[in-house]
């Protein structure tokens, strides 16, 4: 937990590295965009959803060659299709309106093809934490 610039006790968001590929190089991402307002553990895609289902973390963040399957085939199945966003696929990378509008409507695992790391760990992360302030 972290004061903010208010002075107000927030609580660190929690987010639960899975996926099939890449996942140590998201988890440096999301460190280096989030700081210290993010609490960043590298799981295995059933761990990493099923910590999000119990409540042991905030957000599921993975990839996979195509953006939706081993991404998030296991968060979809324990958490809801409604509560995931597929954020790119092959030959459509993300766009930061549509992964900011997933974040508001409460989506909690996102999925992402690796080719798209760079853009799409950002857009999530940042849209995460710009929900939080509002």
């Amino acid at each position: 937990m972290q004061l903010n610039g208010k002075g107000v006790l927030n609580k660190m968001i929690r987010i639960a590295v899975g996926g099939a590929i890449d996942k140590a190089k998201i988890a440096e991402i999301i460190r280096k965009i989030g700081g210290e307002a993010v609490d960043v553990k590298i799981m295995s895609d059933i761990e990493a959803a099923m910590a999000v289902k119990n409540g042991n973390a905030d957000y599921y963040i993975g990839a996979c060659a195509t953006g939706g399957g081993g991404a998030l085939a296991l968060a979809m199945a324990l958490i809801g299709a409604a509560k995931c966003a597929t954020v790119s696929m092959p030959g459509k990378p993300p766009q930061s309106e549509n992964v900011r509008k997933a974040v508001k409507e409460g989506k909690v695992a996102f999925g992402f093809t690796n080719d798209h790391i760079e853009k799409a760990v950002p857009m999530i992360v940042n849209a995460i934490l710009n929900n939080k302030e509002e």
